[in-house]
């Protein structure tokens, strides 16, 4: 096999032991490749042994690289894992499947008024600073009820789940346990949280998908 698809098989059965280990079923945890800053000489092995979900930072980098991959590979699904300016929301949901990235109102309204002028919908996640750190993007913990319900009822944006990237350094499993309750909380199915370094811990704590990148494509 070519490392691509040997790298591919080793983490698709290691998460397939994390959901047999957690008593989840099987398939429960989607793999989002995070291809980020490589080209698409290096993501084309993987989409040529089957991986079709990928998580991009940049809306611009994505711009640039993944029409036409797309047109070569169907069934790609693209997810928008860094944040989101306003003034880049009409491309990104022209080309983005999922935004993993919402995390204030502006943002919401703004996508939400985009839905409605081109009629692509979407899958929108919240996004939680769920170490409350000041250098990174995320609606704080105490404030994603009052996002979520804002969401839904004044901007009628369907929001599908919660991401969040723990702080570096410190254990990641609390801080993915209080995702997974906030989920539980407010009925959202789909919880995205746990990368290279710690996505068996966000297995255990009841992720849908995990991101994983340098464990796929190497060092960047």
């Amino acid at each position: 096999m070519s490392d691509a698809a040997e790298r591919l098989a080793h983490i698709r059965a290691t998460i397939a032991r994390a959901e047999a280990d957690g008593g989840r079923i099987s398939g429960a945890v989607s793999l989002v490749a995070v291809s980020k800053t490589h080209d698409g000489v290096a993501i084309r092995p993987f989409l040529q042994v089957g991986q079709r979900v990928f998580g991009e930072n940049r809306v611009q980098e994505a711009k640039g690289k993944w029409p036409e991959l797309r047109h070569e590979f169907p069934g790609v699904e693209l997810h928008l894992i860094g944040p989101l300016q306003s003034n880049k929301v009409r491309d990104a949901l022209a080309l983005f499947d999922v935004i993993e990235t919402i995390d204030r109102p502006k943002l919401a309204r703004a996508v939400a008024d985009e839905i409605q002028r081109c009629g692509r919908q979407p899958r929108c996640l919240v996004q939680v600073n769920i170490g409350r750190e000041g250098q990174k993007a995320g609606i704080d913990p105490d404030q994603t009820t009052a996002l979520v319900d804002l969401c839904r009822q004044q901007f009628h944006l369907p929001i599908s789940g919660l991401m969040c990237i723990p702080p570096a350094g410190l254990d990641p499993v609390p801080f993915f346990r209080q995702l997974a309750a906030l989920a539980k909380e407010l009925a959202l199915a789909e919880i995205s949280m746990g990368m290279s370094g710690d996505y068996l811990q966000a297995i255990a704590c009841g992720a849908t998908s995990v991101r994983v990148g340098s464990a796929l494509f190497g060092p960047r």
